[in-house]
């Protein structure tokens, strides 16, 4: 049996805006104000995830703990005062989320981020006024690699695993979309391998080089 497809749900970080190596700088700096060492190449693996996954895997901590917690505040102001005024959108982010809403689709945002950090990423991405809805890690139980944030989004999209696809740019957005039954496009602008981001039904490098795909090209003439 068929499905038609009905909604796009797409990751934010490293897939509309060049903002992955901001984030882990913005970790190592948060730690390393506390007192914790850890390497930029270690949390620059785990950009993708959110902080619940993402502290434990690179220090041991837990995000709910006294000092996770602070860590996580610590992190939060780094990142919005250092790194997000810095941030450039990836070149077509803005138009292809326009173009896929022009065909008639849903689009989402599922992402890991806080759902402040969420807003001010879209509006870098030059998305935030065609998304049809958006939902960041406010709204999951578990952050990515977790299915909880495509399966959220999916019900702002109101559509079933099958009518819907994802785009990402980590191994952490192709597992997360796997779990929740939703197949995904990946793209290279986060930094990752064709071999990480295997699973994926096709791998792009980028916003820009989905936009100009010939089939998009038609729908959009």
């Amino acid at each position: 049996m068929s499905h038609v497809l009905k909604a796009v749900l797409f990751d934010v970080d490293g897939t509309l805006v060049d903002s992955n190596d901001a984030h882990a700088h913005a970790w190592v700096k948060a730690f390393a104000d506390f007192g914790v060492t850890v390497e930029f190449a270690h949390v620059r693996r785990c950009i993708g995830m959110g902080g619940d996954k993402l502290m434990p895997e690179v220090s041991g901590l837990e995000e709910d703990s006294p000092l996770g917690a602070k860590i996580a505040k610590r992190r939060g102001e780094i990142f919005k005062t250092e790194f997000l005024p810095k941030i450039q959108p990836f070149t077509g982010a803005g138009r292809l989320v326009a173009a896929l809403k022009d065909i008639g689709l849903t689009v989402v945002a599922a992402s890991s981020a806080q759902k402040d950090e969420l807003k001010a990423l879209l509006k870098i991405a030059g998305a935030h006024s065609v998304m049809d809805a958006a939902t960041s890690s406010d709204d999951a139980e578990e952050s990515k690699p977790a299915p909880d944030i495509i399966q959220a989004a999916l019900k702002r999209a109101k559509a079933a695993p099958q009518e819907a696809v994802m785009i990402g740019d980590t191994p952490y957005d192709v597992t997360a979309a796997l779990r929740a039954g939703v197949a995904i496009i990946a793209f290279r602008s986060g930094g990752w391998s064709d071999a990480a981001l295997a699973g994926a039904i096709a791998i792009y490098d980028g916003p820009w080089d989905l936009f100009e795909q010939p089939l998009l090209r038609q729908r959009r003439a």
